[in-house]
Formats: C-alpha cells, sequence, structure tokens
C-alpha cells in the first residue's frame, strides 16, 4: 500500500498546499488536547502495469490536497440532497429560487465560453476510455469526444486507473492497442477530437482510495475528485500546450451550490499546477428536475469556467421518476419508449436550456438519442439513421449548438442536420430564442407525456435492466441491448418505472394490474430469455435488480448498492 501525506495551507498564501509554513513554537499545553493527523490518501488495491505511472506520490499528494479541502462540502451538499427528496416526497416541488431572482434578471454578466478547441461543438462522441474505444473515438471525425468515467464506465479499479492510462498515453503520442485476435489499434485521424472529460458525480466513492483526515478518520475517497484529480493533474500542462485545454463535463448536478464547489475547485487546482484562473473550461449537465430551475444560477457559479450546459435527456427522465415516485397517479409515466423529446415538458426542458445558455454565451448541447445502427442488420441501421436524423434536426432547429452520438457510424447523420443549420458559422449562440417563455407548471407538466403503460413495456424494463446490469458487473458500461445504446442511465430509468408501477399499483393497457404476483409472473419470462453463457453475471445482476426495483425503499441510484457488492 502506498500512503501519501500532504500538509494543508491557505490557498491565498500559497499555490502549492502540499508546502509547509513555519510557526512560532506554541506554548506547552496544561490540558490535554485533541491530535490531529496529517490528512493522507492511502491506496487498497493492487497495482497493474503501469498504474505507478497514474497513481505517482505527486498525483496522490494533489488527490490528498483535494479531499482535505473540499470533502466536507461534498458531504454536506450529499445531505442536502438528502432533504431535498425529503421535501420532494412530502408534496413541496421544485421551483425557480426567490433568493436568487437578482441573478435570473441581472442581464449584465456572461460566462467564459469556449475554451481553444470548443468552438464547434456541432458533433460530440461519448463513450468509455478503454484503450479501443478510446482509439475509436479519436479516429471518429466528431468535433469532440466525451471521454466517459461516469454512466458509459463500470468502475472497476482496472477501468478507472486504465482509463487514465488511455488518456495520459494519447496526450504524449503512445496510445495503441492489439486486441486478443491480433487486430492493431492506433490513432490515425489527422485532426482528432477536443477531450472532455467527464469523472463520476458527486454521490460516487472509489473504495479502493481511503482519504484519512485530519481527525484520523478513514473513508473511501470521492469518485468526482478522483477521475477530475487524476486527469488534471497529469495532462493540465500538455493540453494546454497542445492549444487545447483541461475541459470537464459535470455530472448529476442538482443545485447551484454544487456547481459552485466544482468552481472552488477549479480555481484551487488551477493554482496548485500553476496555470491561469480560468483555463478550465466545464460543461453542466442538466440532468435533474432541480438543476432545471437553477440553470442560470448554476452558469453564474461557473461563469470563470464555463463553457455549456448539455440536455442529458435520460438521467433528466430518471430524475423526474426518482423525484415523484411517491406522489400519486399524476406522476405516473408510461413506457419508456413513449417519454419522447416531443412532449410538451421534456420541450419545455430544452427550450429553456437554450435560451438560458445563450443569453449568457454558453454553448447548448444536445442530447444522445438511443438508437444506434447495426453493421450486419441494413433495416435496423436505416431505422436508426432515420430515429438520429430527426432528432438532430428537431436540435439543431431549435438552436442548440451541438449534438452527441454513441456510434461512429451515427457522426454523418448528425453532422448533415446542424451543417444545414449552422453553414459556416462555428455554433449559433446568437440566436437568443426570445421567444420562449417556460413556467414552473410547463416543467412539472408530467401528465402531458401522453402514453400507455404496457406488459410489454414492463418486460422490456426487467430485461434491460437485468441485461444491462450484467454487463455493467462484468466491466461494460456502455451495451448495445435490442438495437439501443444503453448506460447507467437508461437503467435506472427503467428500474426506478418499475418500482413507481410497482408501488402505485398501475394497471397495464392489457388490464393486468401490477403487483407482486404480475411482476413475478413476467420477471420469470424476462429471465427465462436471457442470453446465459459460461461465466456470466446474470445472477448477480438479477439480485441488484430485485434490491433496486422490487423492495419498499428505493436506493437513489442503483450504481451505489451494486458497486459496494459487487466491484
Amino acid at each position: 500500500m502506498n500512503t501519501i501525506t500532504i500538509e494543508r495551507t491557505d490557498v491565498a498564501t500559497s499555490a502549492r498546499p502540499h508546502q509547509t509554513t513555519t510557526h512560532e513554537p506554541r506554548p506547552a499545553r496544561t490540558a490535554p488536547a485533541f491530535e490531529t493527523v496529517q490528512p493522507h490518501l492511502e491506496v487498497t488495491a493492487p497495482y497493474g502495469e503501469r498504474y505507478e505511472e497514474i497513481l505517482t506520490p505527486e498525483a496522490l499528494e494533489f488527490l490528498a490536497a483535494l479531499h482535505d479541502r473540499f470533502a466536507h462540502t461534498r458531504h454536506e451538499l450529499l445531505a442536502v440532497r438528502l432533504q431535498t427528496r425529503v421535501d420532494a416526497a412530502n408534496g413541496r416541488d421544485p421551483k425557480f429560487l426567490p433568493e436568487t431572482e437578482w441573478i435570473r434578471n441581472d442581464a449584465s454578466w456572461r460566462v467564459a465560453g469556449a475554451g481553444p478547441g470548443l468552438e464547434d461543438r456541432r458533433v460530440e462522441i461519448t463513450g468509455p476510455t478503454d484503450r479501443k474505444m478510446a482509439i475509436n473515438a479519436l479516429n471518429s471525425g466528431a468535433k469532440v469526444w466525451l471521454a466517459d468515467h461516469e454512466d458509459a464506465t463500470s468502475p472497476t479499479w482496472a477501468n478507472v486507473v486504465e482509463g487514465q492510462l488511455s488518456l495520459f498515453d494519447f496526450l504524449r503520442g503512445n496510445l495503441e492497442y492489439t486486441s486478443p485476435e491480433g487486430k492493431e489499434y492506433r490513432v490515425a485521424a489527422t485532426e482528432t477530437p477536443t477531450i472532455v472529460f467527464r469523472p463520476r458525480g458527486w454521490h460516487l466513492v472509489e473504495k479502493h482510495l481511503r482519504f484519512h483526515d485530519r481527525a484520523g478518520r478513514a473513508m473511501h475517497a470521492s469518485g468526482s475528485l478522483v477521475d477530475f484529480g487524476l486527469y488534471f493533474f497529469h495532462n493540465a500542462k500538455g493540453l494546454i500546450a497542445a492549444g487545447r485545454g483541461p475541459y470537464f463535463y459535470l455530472p448529476k448536478l442538482e443545485s447551484h451550490r454544487e456547481a459552485k464547489l466544482w468552481n472552488d475547485i477549479f480555481t484551487f487546482a488551477e493554482e496548485y499546477v500553476g496555470i491561469p484562473h480560468g483555463t478550465v473550461r466545464a460543461t453542466v449537465l442538466i440532468e435533474t428536475i432541480q438543476a432545471a430551475f437553477q440553470m442560470d444560477e448554476i452558469l453564474y457559479e461557473l461563469r470563470d469556467h464555463c463553457a455549456g450546459l448539455n440536455a442529458g435527456r435520460w438521467d433528466y427522465i430518471f430524475s423526474i421518476v426518482k423525484t415523484f415516485r411517491s406522489r400519486g397517479r399524476r406522476w405516473v409515466m408510461p413506457d419508456r419508449k413513449s417519454i419522447t423529446m416531443t412532449v410538451p415538458f421534456m420541450r419545455a426542458y430544452t427550450e429553456l436550456l437554450v435560451q438560458t445558455c445563450h443569453k449568457r454565451g454558453a454553448h447548448a448541447i444536445g442530447g444522445m438519442s438511443a438508437f444506434i445502427p447495426n453493421r450486419r442488420d441494413p433495416e435496423v441501421t436505416e431505422r436508426a439513421l432515420a430515429a438520429v436524423s430527426a432528432d438532430k434536426r428537431r436540435e439543431a432547429t431549435d438552436g442548440f449548438d451541438g449534438t452527441w452520438v454513441a456510434h461512429p457510424d451515427l457522426i454523418e447523420t448528425a453532422r448533415a442536420e446542424f451543417d444545414s443549420v449552422l453553414g459556416d458559422r462555428p455554433n449559433q449562440v446568437e440566436r437568443l430564442r426570445d421567444d420562449v417563455h417556460v413556467t414552473a407548471a410547463e416543467l412539472l407538466d408530467i401528465p402531458s407525456g401522453a402514453g400507455e403503460v404496457t406488459e410489454a413495456g414492463v418486460f422490456d424494463n426487467i430485461s434491460i435492466t437485468i441485461r444491462y446490469v450484467e454487463s455493467w458487473l462484468r466491466g461494460t458500461g456502455a451495451a448495445a441491448i435490442d438495437n439501443l445504446m444503453e448506460d447507467a442511465a437508461t437503467a435506472e430509468i427503467s428500474r426506478s418505472q418499475v418500482w413507481q408501477w410497482l408501488h402505485d399499483n398501475t394497471v397495464t393497457a392489457e388490464g393486468t394490474r401490477i403487483d407482486q404476483t404480475s411482476i413475478v409472473r413476467i420477471m420469470a419470462q424476462a429471465v427465462a430469455a436471457l442470453p446465459r453463457f459460461e461465466g456470466d453475471r446474470f445472477d448477480d445482476a438479477i439480485s441488484v435488480f430485485r434490491s433496486v426495483a422490487l423492495e419498499p425503499e428505493f436506493p437513489t441510484f442503483l450504481t451505489v448498492g451494486a458497486y459496494a457488492r459487487f466491484l
């Protein structure tokens, strides 16, 4: 095990928190006093090949500095989330905050905007950071690669560290991969996408690193701080030298206070390594119903470091189900496939996002269409391309500056729709959407999402959750299932809908009441259809599904318990 210690100093007096200062000797104590220890970080997992290049003493020292300064605020904000959930369950709706109305009404302020390499974001490809997927993304021709350590990555210890190695090697010209079959992969593109790295959300821990605070208490490290810290520490200066910069996607935020925490972290990190204030650029995913009411405030808190907002549609739907899951039939959503981007409450959310971004000089980035092509099935591919084309046409005409795709074969289709609107312009931030006037009632108009709950929808949600979790437990966080790209967010929708339908005694379009008896029957059908194979993790996945969808208590994220038990 490696143990790294740091000495904390005030950032106002030292740009390097691990440097110590000299103090006058203290007078002798006359009574027992509480003894403090030097905060330190402990690696509790084995080192694989080249792990020492990422987990260097200096990098671990930086992680310890981040935890020493910011871990307590993270814990406080997670407690606020808990209270917000209790308030929502008791009937208190999210709202535009009266205490921050001055931010929304002040037309004078703007965000920093695009950094070098982020001016044109018309097509962004998303995906995990294993070597093969990283090379494919870098060769894809997209403008941006969202290098994902969040919903598209299963946070095994190997994925966490080796994903950092992929990025480390690419930025030093050394990224290559040879498959077990002998196929060689190399970065061959003359122009590679700008990397925007997505760390894990505030709610997730890294259990293979333990932080020991000044009181001697040991706790799991924050997944957010570990992912951000390792990528930033090793690569920030190299990215700047390459004409880009340290850029980040920030997931799962629920308030402007959480955005302020990230802004403070960026400021601290910039000073720590000695780069100018404002070099970091962040794009915030608006993927919770709480954040939808605080978009202006989130931009304001991050204004020195902010490039834009993203419409994280799948987590946004999950957030609505989770927030209002026990509030009665009015809040029950239909089959997942019926919740499209054209239903009124989703239109209100995306149009408000575009308007809010553009009036502050920020980019508005569209969301992910889950359809993916199948090179072995032309009919499936044709349907996928048509669906993606329609989705991206809507985003481009609504004013979005760019969009996401999950597969290289979709880039040309998405680009064509944005090219037709943007032409030679890198973005359309100048389009202010003054015609948009979104109210709180429109954001909360869940009954406007027409559709039915069907037995097929229940079956699909059970099957998708189990199959995705099985893939996740084997270390694959983005899985093609039934010609859709599933990640943790889409699995969360599926399992949370099952929980809500079960606890609401929802009746399907066929007249079946969703209760324990019908769920057991439908689940048996889904389990019987699973593609079992030697070494699969379906038994564990079924156990996870039962705990997150069928128990009286509703876990806030399925990945939290699954990570603690199985990874």
